[in-house]
């Protein structure tokens, strides 16, 4: 049909030509409410964005010289983290002289790591950055998997 013909016809019923493929060949329109169209369009986009999942990130400070008490406490915190589906940012904080010691910084990641295997896989290795030593840590996908079986035998 001709445009002329279509936009006389949508004038006609009160309504738009909206053009909705326009790399067609020909080009392919459509007499419409464009308001109500736009309405709908917004909606679905609403749903789709409600439906996405938010990846929180939460962030741990530790020091080279921690207590082990303190570390178990800190510990703690991530595995909390971590079961409520959050990925968790490890840092480890040097001052002054302890610049010189950054293997003691590594070595408590590791350890952090190594208590942690089976909740959790490192999504970005422990890196130098300034005067701070950071990880991310996420939950392991197996460990989710569990949890949400856990979820539904519950009820």
């Amino acid at each position: 049909m001709s445009t002329q013909d279509a936009l006389r016809q949508a004038q006609e019923l009160d309504l738009d030509l909206v053009e909705v493929a326009p790399q067609a060949s020909p080009p392919v329109a459509r007499i419409m409410d464009y308001g109500k169209f736009k309405y709908e369009r917004d909606i679905r986009a609403k749903e789709a964005r409600k439906r996405q999942s938010r990846i929180e990130v939460k962030e741990i400070k530790f020091r080279p010289k921690i207590d082990p008490h303190d570390y178990a406490t800190k510990k703690g915190h991530v595995m909390r983290f971590l079961k409520a589906g959050s990925r968790v940012k490890v840092t480890i904080m040097f001052r002054g002289r302890e610049m010189a010691h950054t293997e003691l910084g590594r070595k408590i990641l590791d350890r952090l790591i190594a208590d942690l295997q089976d909740l959790a896989v490192v999504d970005s290795a422990p890196k130098q950055d300034g005067r701070n030593m950071i990880m991310v840590m996420a939950p392991s996908k197996k460990h989710a998997v569990s949890e949400v079986a856990e979820g539904q035998e519950q009820r």
